[in-house]
């Protein structure tokens, strides 16, 4: 192909199908072998943009925001264990699991794409909390995790104070809302056309196959 197939993926750390909707891509891309041929950007959506700064019991939210009983929760929670482990990731769901505040997180995820490592913060940030049982909004478990994958904390971490980074930030977040995101994961591939969800790995593959002829 004379182009790369660009894949903007719409998501937040903290949402589970996101994870497990990019999984089932990297399955998708990878059974095509088409490694080479895509280049996938990460953007911005915050779940929970009101969530306090300690956060919120993550059975509490879903019960306040859906209506979910806890019964209903844990039955998601072994939903996507299982489906998780189809994908070969394991998610480490555990009773006093939070749903945090991921603003920071974000601007660091806009910072990791100027230095060509955004993929793999993405990822460290998704082990973080679904594996690890980490505070991802905690701004020395953030410091970490840079390290971790090779981004200079120090300049990153000073992004987080920097008012215009900010704003940049909230009219990036803005964008993909008013083209219609109300859900994520969402996929868009070539600014021209979208899914959304954790679609299956065979859709996820008949649409790259599409892209590519």
């Amino acid at each position: 192909m004379a182009e790369k197939i660009k894949i903007d993926i719409v998501s937040d750390v903290v949402c589970p199908w996101c994870i497990l909707g990019y999984k089932r891509l990297e399955s998708a891309i990878d059974e095509l072998g088409m490694q080479d041929d895509i280049d996938i950007q990460w953007q911005p959506f915050q779940l929970n943009p009101n969530v306090s700064p300690e956060g919120v019991n993550l059975h509490q939210h879903l019960m306040k925001k859906y209506g979910m009983l806890k019964i209903d929760s844990d039955r998601n929670r072994q939903q996507l264990t299982k489906l998780g482990l189809q994908v070969g990731y394991a998610f480490n769901f555990f009773e006093d699991m939070k749903t945090l505040n991921t603003r920071d997180a974000h601007v660091l995820l806009a910072f990791a794409k100027s230095v060509e490592k955004q993929t793999a913060l993405k990822l460290r940030l998704f082990d973080a909390y679904f594996k690890e049982k980490q505070d991802i909004s905690d701004r020395a478990v953030l410091s970490d995790l840079l390290v971790d994958v090779g981004i200079d904390a120090e300049s990153a971490m000073a992004q987080l104070d920097d008012q215009d980074v900010q704003q940049a930030f909230d009219a990036e977040n803005a964008y993909w809302r008013e083209l219609g995101v109300s859900s994520v994961p969402t996929f868009v591939f070539n600014r021209e056309s979208a899914v959304s969800g954790a679609q299956p790995v065979e859709t996820l593959k008949q649409i790259l196959q599409e892209l590519a002829s």
